[in-house]
């Protein structure tokens, strides 16, 4: 939020901060007092009980006040500086060992203190060493910044400490700072909003986040801390989702002639689930308002199919379909797919990639030029300038989290008034779906077909490898298909993994020696990628060594074995995309995990994959695991800006905010709180 007030000044105009403690900070991402004051504690230390030293318990960190009774320096090969102090009911002996000859000048007898530490017996005394000590005034309250109470633990750098800001000193800086400013805090959210959702006001959260009294009062400042970032998301979501709503698309008439012939053709019924969403699509589809929708759906839960529909309800419509994939082995299976089942219906299909040679490319721009290809399946050079349609009327964006939003809107602006539908084979945890896809539409289709073999999912450590390869070549006798996948391409230096390389040598040379084996990674060229890929669907190839570049596309029902090594360094969700390249024939399929480490909290993580088939609980598991950033494998604008809210706990939150967010837009109210929050 950009307050304002005196939050925007410079730190380096704080007192106690000079050019060079500015410059720390300012690495450290606080160039202001509002990054200042918005520099939460990573984590409090209780000291909010003050026992009489008569009663404190050995071996426990205590907090107590007393007065100074004696000081004492003893030199030596060790010199060490004594405090004893005592509070009327026993004496106890503070210790320090570091800068023993300055702390003699630091204190006098007569002094009273608030210490704490942890309590020992020694010599038959009780005695604290390197006690946090902190001079309470003998009238008045005291304040105690460093005992006491809830202590604020902040995260500093070696370079922040070097300059007197541990976590004593940043205390103190962030206590003035908020003595100083929190007055001049102007609320950006109205008292009504706050008192229906039992928010406290932001300067008293500022107050209470750092400096609390109570476990109560650090459990509300987050909260409120955590709405105004998820407010501020929202906001931006739902500012981005009316503009859209304001842009006009051609409406484009349910199909009554290609989408029934085509489900009339398939040998099996849509699912309830598949026919849901459809319906939502192609309702969209007839309003002359721009379609944003995301689609998700589990691996296997027929997505492509339901895509599929919407593109010939858009042919039928008169208008030209294209979906755009991330890789040219995705583009090309879907071509293959899509133009055997909509070719009996006497619809047109054009490929279109980087690979594809000078003279075939000639042709396929211009039967997309003159409409002669009514559907159109690429990869990003779908987006690239020398591209032009006829009359492109829908656009789909597929496993759309590999492609940007500039990617995304690139091809949106290929004609006037395109529906936009973007499809992701990796479930969303809902809390991730809002925060990221808030002003789309969305449509789940969270139903598998009927009679689809569960994959059977093991772990094993890597001392049953010999026993896990002689499975697999068991399955390849049978006349099944194997996928072995690495997490590297080639042997690195600073990984202790084995890559795809060394590995196919490795399986060439030992186990899987007497069979066809393939090698796919992303670094062979488009055409080698796609001769292996071909290769192994067409059976040529017996056992496919990889990485996770067959993640998503390859469409293998033949392959029965999916072999993960080094499965620790992947996500859930990545593994559970891995483990749907196989189970898509009739026969039973395995995945066998191979761990390299043997952590508790890894073996615990993995479990995850062989207690569940569920997409949508793995990527709420991986969710609370790993968070948003790693488990979307890059940094998102908004997400990256979160310190307050967590998406895997605060889904409520996340729901009142984006409910207030787009209530305020949709009644035109938010301009003012747009730009509080500096959107």
């Amino acid at each position: 939020m950009d307050q304002p007030t005196g939050l925007q000044i410079p730190v380096s105009q704080l007192k106690g901060v000079g050019i060079r403690r500015a410059a720390v900070l300012g690495e450290a991402g606080i160039s202001t007092v509002r990054d200042l004051l918005y520099y939460l504690p990573r984590r409090y230390l209780d000291r909010s009980r003050i026992l009489p030293i008569a009663q404190v318990p050995p071996g426990q960190e205590v907090t107590l006040i007393g007065q100074v009774r004696q000081k004492r320096f003893i030199p030596g090969a060790r010199p060490r500086f004594v405090l004893i102090v005592e509070d009327g009911t026993e004496e106890i002996a503070c210790v320090w060992f570091q800068g023993a000859r300055y702390l003699q000048r630091h204190f006098d007898e007569g002094d009273v203190l608030a210490l704490s530490g942890k309590v020992e017996h020694f010599q038959g005394r009780l005695q604290i060493t390197h006690p946090e000590c902190e001079f309470v005034a003998l009238t008045g309250e005291p304040e105690l910044l460093h005992t006491g109470g809830i202590i604020p633990l902040y995260t500093t750098s070696a370079d922040m400490k070097e300059k007197g800001l541990r976590s004593r000193g940043f205390r103190r800086l962030v206590h003035a700072a908020l003595e100083e400013f929190v007055p001049q805090v102007q609320d950006p959210l109205p008292a009504e909003l706050l008192q229906r959702l039992g928010l406290p006001g932001l300067g008293e959260s500022l107050r209470q986040v750092h400096f609390p009294r109570s476990w109560e009062e650090v459990a509300g400042a987050r909260r409120r801390l955590a709405f105004d970032e998820c407010f501020a998301l929202q906001l931006r979501l739902a500012r981005r989702r009316l503009a859209r709503r304001a842009q006009t698309a051609w409406p484009m008439a349910r199909s009554q002639r290609l989408v029934p012939a085509l489900l009339a053709g398939l040998p099996f019924p849509l699912t309830g689930a598949q026919q849901r969403v459809l319906g939502e699509i192609a309702a969209d589809l007839e309003q002359p308002v721009r379609m944003s929708r995301l689609l998700q759906g589990d691996v296997g839960s027929g997505k492509t199919l339901v895509a599929l529909a919407a593109m010939l309800q858009a042919v039928e419509a008169g208008f030209q379909a294209a979906l755009m994939a991330p890789t040219e082995i995705l583009a090309e299976q879907h071509g293959a797919t899509l133009g055997a089942l909509v070719g009996p219906l006497g619809v047109n299909v054009e490929l279109l990639v980087g690979g594809l040679p000078g003279a075939r490319r000639r042709e396929a721009l211009t039967a997309i030029a003159t409409g002669a290809a009514q559907m159109v399946i690429g990869t990003h050079a779908l987006i690239q300038d020398e591209v032009e349609f006829a009359g492109l009327g829908l656009a789909v964006i597929d496993e759309q989290h590999r492609f940007g939003v500039a990617q995304r809107e690139e091809l949106h602006r290929k004609g006037p008034g395109v529906h936009l539908l973007v499809m992701t084979a990796t479930p969303i945890p809902r809390t991730l779906a809002l925060a990221l896809y808030g002003d789309l539409e969305t449509s789940a289709i969270d139903e598998l077909p009927p009679g689809r073999k569960p994959v059977r999912t093991a772990l094993r450590g890597v001392e049953r490898r010999p026993q896990i390869l002689e499975f697999a070549a068991s399955q390849i006798r049978e006349g099944r298909q194997v996928y072995v996948v690495y997490p590297l391409v080639e042997e690195s230096e600073k990984l202790p993994v084995k890559s795809a390389s060394e590995g196919f040598a490795e399986l060439r040379e030992g186990p899987l020696g007497g069979f066809v084996l393939g090698l796919l990674h992303g670094q062979l060229t488009a055409e080698e990628k796609n001769q292996v890929a071909r290769a192994f669907k067409e059976g040529e190839i017996q056992a496919l060594v990889c990485t996770t570049v067959v993640e998503v596309g390859v469409d293998v029902p033949n392959a029965t074995v999916m072999i993960v090594e080094h499965a620790e360094r992947f996500g859930l969700a990545q593994l559970h995309q891995l483990r749907g390249r196989v189970g898509r024939g009739a026969a039973q399929s395995y995945c066998i995990l191979i761990a390299g480490s043997q952590a508790a909290e890894e073996t615990e993580r993995l479990q995850v994959l062989c207690q569940t088939q569920d997409g949508f609980e793995i990527a709420r598991r991986d969710l609370e695991l790993r968070g948003p950033g790693e488990v979307l494998g890059l940094r998102q604008a908004g997400l990256s800006d979160l310190t307050a809210a967590d998406l895997a706990r605060d889904e409520e939150l996340l729901v009142a905010a984006r409910e207030e967010a787009f209530r305020l837009v949709e009644s035109g109210e938010a301009d003012f709180l747009a730009k509080a929050f500096d959107i």
